[in-house]
């Protein structure tokens, strides 16, 4: 999911957000509203995260909001 639809989303993901970053307020939720700048610097602050520790946390959390958002395949075919 790349940051557009994060941001789209803003409203549905943030109870993943929630799960994943317990020290995150609900101020600082609405104040980072998506953009992916301003929830950098709000890891880096709550966590002590360094932004490059910050930024691969927040890929990988990006990444697995892809993977739990996919449909699954349906096999077609296959022997008779």
């Amino acid at each position: 999911m790349n940051w557009d639809v994060i941001e789209g989303k803003w409203k549905q993901v943030k109870g993943d957000v929630r799960a994943k970053w317990g020290k995150l307020t609900d101020d600082d939720l609405d104040v980072i509203a998506g953009n992916k700048d301003k929830f950098l610097g709000k890891l880096q602050e709550r966590y002590g995260m360094s932004k490059d520790q910050a930024e691969r946390d927040l890929d990988t959390w990006r990444s697995s909001l892809d993977k739990s958002t996919e449909t699954p395949k349906v096999r077609t075919g296959g022997q008779h």
